[in-house]
């Protein structure tokens, strides 16, 4: 029988101290060769020798200290991978959250925006209704503004018509001088130019009526009541007056009365021979005939005539006033002494009131009425049949 094969040595054991990690692929261990079967006969103790070191090789070496970088670098990759890793997790957290405040804030935004278009839907229906409210206001507003001056033109006539009227019947011009001021104060503050036409006619009325020549009335009446009150104190032709003489002698001074009693009873009889026969010259014989009694008829004659004249007066009747002065002159010219000085007084004073008793041009206001009238026709009614 052969020997047995020498037994193979076995691998050389490496520590752990001295395994370096190669950087690169790393190929599998190789499988292990397939031990012999063991022959029947008891094979001797392997013998163990001491593994002999063997000298390092550089790409050995190279490997080793390329594979430690390696494994550095990629620790340190690792590292900062993790790191990145971890700030990304945290950049994600806070966007997330932040997206959830985002889309709270935009579905708040969203609710405020709805709210606000809900507002603004209702201020624009509000904004609507005041821009109806105010066209309708506008309009009522123009409309007062037409009536105010439609019914200033009315006001102005009638007033101007009953002053008119007024002067008519007192013969007085400041009924239509303050029915003028009044209307001019209250043109000047209405801005519808229709009625400027009015103002410029109110303007000359009342120039023209300020410029008017109107009698006295009252001046007239007050002469009249001073003729009526000076009636009982104007003598009559035919009343017994004083001569020449005895007039003189009136003036003259008395004359002492004698002491002795037949040189009185002489005096006394002398003056009564004296009073008892008058001689003077008679122009009107049917004054000379007038009696105590005519002569109280005669002077309510007159106070008659004049009240009449009076009366005329006060009617605006001129032309019968004058006619009553008239004959009121034919009595005191007639039946009156006009040697008196209080008949002549009254002679004079008459004849100044019959002077100034004419027929008054009172103004008339045809243009400022005219005015008026086409002021109002032409207001017409409102535009529209409003």
């Amino acid at each position: 029988m052969s020997a047995p094969p020498p037994p193979a040595a076995p691998p050389p054991t490496v520590s752990a101290a001295e395994a370096v990690p190669v950087a690169g692929p790393v190929s599998p261990p190789a499988a292990p060769e397939p031990t012999p079967p063991p022959s029947v006969a008891a094979a001797p103790p392997p013998v163990f020798r001491a593994p002999r070191r063997r000298a390092l090789q550089p790409g050995l070496v190279a490997a080793w200290i390329v594979g430690a970088i390696g494994l550095t670098v990629s620790l340190l990759l690792w590292q900062k991978v993790e790191g990145m890793q971890r700030q990304l997790a945290r950049q994600s957290a806070d966007a997330g959250s932040q997206s959830v405040e985002a889309r709270t804030l935009a579905r708040q935004a969203e609710e405020t925006v709805r709210d606000t278009a809900a507002k603004v839907a209702v201020l624009d229906s509000k904004v609507s209704e005041m821009s109806a409210y105010r066209a309708q206001l506008e309009d009522v507003v123009r409309s007062v503004t037409r009536a105010r001056d439609e019914n200033l033109a009315v006001e102005l006539e009638a007033a101007l018509r009953v002053a008119q009227d007024q002067t008519q019947l007192t013969g007085s011009v400041e009924p239509l001088l303050a029915a003028l001021r009044t209307a001019e104060r209250r043109l000047a503050r209405s801005s519808d130019p229709r009625l400027a036409l009015v103002a410029r006619a109110v303007t000359k009325d009342l120039e023209h009526v300020k410029t008017a020549s109107v009698p006295d009335t009252a001046g007239l009446l007050a002469r009249i009541d001073q003729l009526l009150r000076q009636v009982d104190d104007l003598p009559v032709a035919n009343e017994a007056r004083p001569s020449g003489r005895e007039a003189a002698a009136r003036g003259a001074p008395v004359q002492p009365a004698p002491d002795t009693w037949w040189g009185r009873w002489s005096m006394a009889l002398l003056n009564e021979a004296r009073g008892l026969l008058r001689v003077s010259r008679v122009e009107r014989p049917e004054a000379a005939l007038l009696s105590p009694e005519q002569a109280f008829f005669l002077r309510e004659n007159l106070k008659l005539r004049l009240q009449g004249a009076r009366l005329a007066l006060l009617a605006r009747q001129y032309e019968a006033g004058r006619a009553d002065l008239a004959a009121a002159q034919a009595l005191l010219g007639t039946w009156f002494d006009p040697a008196s000085r209080r008949t002549q007084a009254a002679a004079t004073m008459l004849q100044q009131v019959q002077g100034l008793t004419k027929a008054a041009d009172l103004p008339r206001v045809q243009d400022t009425l005219i005015a008026l009238s086409n002021a109002v026709a032409a207001s017409g009614p409102a535009p529209g049949g409003k």
